[in-house]
């Protein structure tokens, strides 16, 4: 499958399979996930794998959008570690964990598996959850899993704006 295909047929599952993801297939996420483009190449995602039930359990306490997924990403980023531009001290992090998302959602969707980025989270919940030091900064969970037969994309997937209303040539 071609980069333009995989960007137009991956949407987001909300619907899976009881059905485990093989440790091959993980550890084929976690290499695009280490492979991501960050600011400075300074790398600061932090990226834990949640498979067994406690683990499954903690994403509950934090979200009710788990879709009751077999496994679940959860992605941080180290404020210590990431990248601040200098003019600002705007801290990128966040940015780099956003890249990082979106490039295992792509190889999930390749994998035939699905996923969908959750942001909505009570970050305190999941940090208490996780145990995370203060420098560690969630970003947004991946469930993760096959999807169920019946999943689809929401009827709103393909509504995109114009070129013309995202676009400005100068």
């Amino acid at each position: 499958m071609n980069f333009t295909t995989l960007t137009l047929e991956r949407y987001s599952v909300r619907s899976f399979k009881n059905e485990p993801v093989t440790e091959s297939q993980i550890e084929e996420i976690l290499e695009v996930a280490r492979n991501a483009p960050t600011a400075c190449n300074r790398q600061p995602q932090r990226i834990f794998v949640l498979f067994s039930h406690e683990g499954r359990e903690k994403i509950k306490r934090a979200t009710e959008c788990h879709f009751n997924a077999p496994m679940f990403f959860v992605v941080c980023y180290d404020r210590n570690e990431s990248w601040k531009r200098a003019f600002d001290e705007q801290d990128y992090g966040m940015v780099d964990a956003a890249i990082v998302m979106t490039q295992m959602m792509l190889k999930i969707h390749e994998m035939k598996l699905g996923s969908t980025f959750v942001a909505w989270f009570d970050p305190e919940v999941l940090r208490q959850e996780l145990q995370l030091p203060e420098n560690l900064i969630p970003v947004g969970i991946l469930p993760c899993g096959v999807p169920a037969d019946n999943s689809a994309p929401l009827d709103m997937h393909s509504d995109k704006k114009h070129l013309s209303e995202i676009t400005t040539f100068i």
